[in-house]
């Protein structure tokens, strides 16, 4: 796993439970099962360009935060 991955789980997690969500609650904001965004966490997974779009609009927060590139 690159470093960018790892800062993508680290970012995903973290955002998530700033706002206070669950997995359950953001896989459903975003259309996605709760074992999708677990998985997207454990680094088992990356989501697709359209999750990561929907994953931006719901954390508020660009892709290239959300990804760890500067």
């Amino acid at each position: 796993m690159d470093m960018q991955e790892n800062k993508f789980r680290q970012n995903l997690k973290s955002l998530r439970l700033e706002r206070k969500m669950s997995q359950s609650q953001l896989a459903s904001l975003i259309g996605v099962s709760q074992q999708c965004v677990s998985e997207w966490e454990s680094g088992n997974n990356e989501p697709s360009l359209s999750s990561l779009l929907k994953l931006s609009d719901v954390l508020e927060i660009t892709i290239d935060e959300l990804v760890g590139k500067s």
